[in-house]
């Protein structure tokens, strides 16, 4: 596991309100009463210097801040693109996916609940226990718990997708206003990732280790599996070709699910049906994501054979198929992507080994790259 340098500690000294925010980022990680670092793993709350119920506006999270699951510790981090963590907040163990509400509250998946957390003041404000028993809190790739989580558009339910090691996981169902589970829904094994349709009428989990789809109708919570094998079923649990992450494609309302960066799979959740279309990055596939204008990005984490498959990359794929690869060092997990566009920020944290602490941080147009760190194995991500 590689381990990216601190940024620098600065001198404590009386600082402008336009250099607030760069003096916090400097000083996560440093000693003292400054941010907790990236990456607290000790059972206290991280140490502030300032009331976060009160922080006056300047110190209150900016737009386009980070915000990283860190898989490998019990916290999210709050990560400047430019110049790395700005502190870190404790949620729970092994934190796994997280969703952000229009009124910029963070929804996290942790192994043994779901943490809310307040991202304009750094704070976390509940935690909504499972009510599926998934085993005790641990960490690793086999880890139960929560995995995919998503918000229903009008920010009224929360849906995280549950790990039970050895057996089928459930999607449970959070009242974000009672902030408590009112419902639960048998989904397939592993579910990795939960979406919901543009209308809310359909919430989707992913569920990696049964190859399908469990399609649930919000209304009557009643699940639909649909199995999603483009490469069969052979091999079962050990089988590396099965799906991990899908994305709702903004204009017809299908899912969109990338394979080994040789397939993408269609999927229309409606008939079930779907159809194949080439993909180009020929890698071991996991994070997607769509933005509005139906440009999907997918996280390629490397090869499966290196012999025969390709290095980690990220693919940008136009609503028109066309592909632009982006190669990456190192495997990968997630992606975001900045409010204009331009900007894609891919996380190292990886579900398996080879896992690094930071985010790659891609233009678009340019192609250039760079590290920075962010946390202690980050996966899930989100821009506020």
């Amino acid at each position: 596991m590689t381990r990216l340098p601190r940024l620098p500690c600065l001198p404590r000294v009386a600082l402008s309100a336009g250099a607030a925010l760069l003096a916090a980022s400097a000083l996560a990680g440093c000693g003292g009463s400054g941010p907790a670092s990236a990456g607290t793993t000790g059972t206290t709350e991280p140490s502030r210097n300032t009331s976060t119920a009160t922080l006056p506006d300047r110190q209150r999270t900016p737009e386009g801040t980070l915000l990283v699951a860190d898989f490998g510790s019990d916290t999210v981090t709050f990560v400047d693109p430019e110049r790395g963590p700005i502190e870190s907040v404790r949620v729970g163990k092994a934190p796994y996916g997280l969703t952000v509400g229009e009124d910029g509250r963070a929804w996290v998946a942790t192994a043994d609940a779901v943490a809310v957390v307040d991202t304009r003041t750094r704070e976390r404000v509940d935690r909504v226990p499972y009510e599926t028993e998934s085993g005790p809190a641990t960490t690793g790739e086999y880890r139960g718990g929560g995995m995919g989580i998503a918000l229903s558009p009008d920010g009224d339910h929360a849906y995280v997708g549950v790990n039970v090691p050895d057996g089928n996981g459930t999607l449970e169902v959070i009242d974000t206003e009672k902030r408590e589970v009112t419902d639960t829904v048998p989904v397939g094994r592993r579910p990795f990732d939960v979406d919901v349709s543009k209308d809310g009428g359909e919430v989707y989990a992913t569920n990696h280790d049964s190859f399908d789809v469990t399609v649930v109708r919000a209304d009557s919570l009643k699940p639909r599996r649909i199995e999603v094998a483009p490469y069969g079923t052979e091999g079962g649990l050990g089988s590396w070709l099965k799906p991990h992450y899908a994305a709702v494609r903004p204009s017809d309302g299908n899912l969109l699910l990338p394979f080994e960066g040789e397939k993408l799979v269609v999927l229309d959740p409606r008939t079930g049906e779907s159809v194949i279309e080439p993909m180009t990055a020929n890698t071991h596939q996991h994070g997607a994501q769509i933005t509005d204008d139906g440009t999907l990005f997918a996280v390629g984490t490397g090869p499966i054979d290196p012999s025969s498959d390709k290095g980690p990359s990220l693919t940008m794929r136009t609503k028109d198929g066309r592909e632009k690869v982006f190669p990456l060092e190192g495997p990968h997990e997630d992606v975001a992507v900045s409010g204009d566009g331009r900007t894609a920020y891919v996380t190292g944290g990886f579900t398996r080994d080879g896992f690094w602490n930071g985010i790659t941080v891609i233009d678009l147009e340019s192609a250039d790259t760079r590290r920075l760190p962010a946390g202690e194995r980050p996966l899930g991500i989100a821009v506020l």
